[in-house]
């Protein structure tokens, strides 16, 4: 495995602090109901809700920059909330500042919004009902209100995906003449949307993470690994020694230059481009239903299966090396977008939703024991987490 620089790391070391000042950490959730069109944002330490904010239908959610952005793919708009939590890194120590969390009044609209994905500072949503993309920041939206927004077309409408990557826009292509509309494979395309090149082949493109320096999208066949500090460059790394199936979730290791992804239901396999033998398969007790890495604690990433268990794995061992029974058990079977827990690590937590049981379930990262419970209403369901350490002044 390979270390990269971890801003996530060196944000939460204070060299040194003021006399006058005092050092606070504070974290939020943020949680979108299953069924019910609105987020609700929880203070961590009391475990309060301290604001609900109406949504066109149910929401993704994704966090950058202090951002939440909610994508409401069935209500056909993308919105921003600023989640009121701010670190600003002074090199020997951040200063955080604390708000109420606001809706920001500016919203996103398309057909059928649906993949998100943030590099460098910049935002590509792919609306799926019409395969067009928007750029924007999220920053200028959350924090200034102001959304400016530049729009690309990958071609025909589909179930796509579009990273951004410096002045050049990664995006997927699908066979225009087929009505499932199947991706074919990954574009290039510059500011003004021509496109760079040939198509990069990726039959059944689908996931896509960063990690360090380097994307990883999903295919049929193997993965391409973007890499390169200006024009992207394209690489198909294909599933050797691996047996069959293929990838189609991929996230991102954080301190850590890693992919984890999912491998057919019971199986995990992480990642290492730079290896010789880049993959190492994970064989889980039964299905996974999510997982997720941790950006504090980086050589563990941690997954929920359907025995209600959570796990750890260590991806340096690539071992799983602790787990707890957190709820009831939630089959895999039935439709995929049934009410099923999601993680996310806030800080020194991990969190867990618990949908059937209207609940956020905590656990210590360090001990791996539930601490407390958090009782939400409704569908407690997706969920992100905004927060941080710092000096308040």
């Amino acid at each position: 495995m390979h270390k990269t620089f971890s801003l996530a790391l060196l944000a939460a070391t204070v060299l040194s602090v003021p006399a006058f000042a005092d050092e606070t950490s504070a974290w939020r959730l943020f949680i979108g109901d299953h069924t019910a069109p609105q987020v609700t944002a929880l203070d961590l330490d009391t475990g309060e809700a301290i604001a609900t904010f109406p949504m066109a239908s149910s929401a993704s959610l994704y966090t950058t920059d202090g951002a939440v952005l909610a994508v409401q793919g069935a209500g056909n708009q993308v919105s921003a909330i600023d989640a009121g939590i701010a670190v600003d890194d002074h090199g020997d120590h951040g200063d955080i500042e604390i708000t109420a969390p606001s809706l920001v009044e500016a919203v996103l609209t398309g057909e059928k919004p649906a993949h998100f994905v943030e590099h460098d500072g910049k935002v590509a949503v792919f609306f799926d009902g019409s395969g067009l993309v928007n750029l924007f920041s999220a920053h200028d939206w959350a924090h200034g209100g102001e959304l400016v927004t530049s729009e690309l077309d990958s071609g025909t409408a589909h179930h796509g995906v579009a990273i951004p990557w410096g002045d050049y826009t990664l995006v997927s292509t699908a066979d225009a003449d087929n009505e499932k509309k199947p991706r074919l494979g990954l574009d290039v395309l510059d500011a003004n949307g021509d496109q760079v090149g040939e198509t990069y082949p990726c039959p059944d493109l689908h996931g896509e993470a960063g990690s360090g320096n380097l994307v990883a999208v999903g295919c049929g066949d193997g993965l391409l690994i973007v890499s390169g500090s200006d024009a992207p460059t394209i690489e198909k790394l294909d599933y050797a020694g691996l047996p069959q199936g293929k990838v189609t979730t991929l996230i991102g290791g954080q301190g850590l230059q890693y992919f984890l992804g999912n491998y057919g239901a019971d199986k995990l396999v992480i990642i290492d481009p730079a290896e010789a033998e880049p993959y190492r398969l994970i064989d889980l007790p039964t299905r996974r239903v999510h997982f997720v890495t941790d950006p504090v604690r980086p050589k563990f990433a941690y997954i929920f299966t359907e025995d209600g268990q959570l796990r750890q794995l260590d991806v340096l061992k690539g071992e799983i090396t602790r787990s707890v029974n957190i709820t009831e058990p939630y089959s895999m079977d039935g439709e995929w977008s049934l009410p099923r827990p999601r993680l996310v690590v806030a800080g020194d937590v991990i969190a867990v939703t618990d949908p059937l049981a209207g609940k956020v379930h905590l656990v210590d990262a360090g001990s791996f024991e539930i601490t407390r419970e958090l009782s939400v209403e409704g569908l407690p369901y997706t969920i992100v987490a905004v927060g941080g350490s710092g000096t308040e002044h």
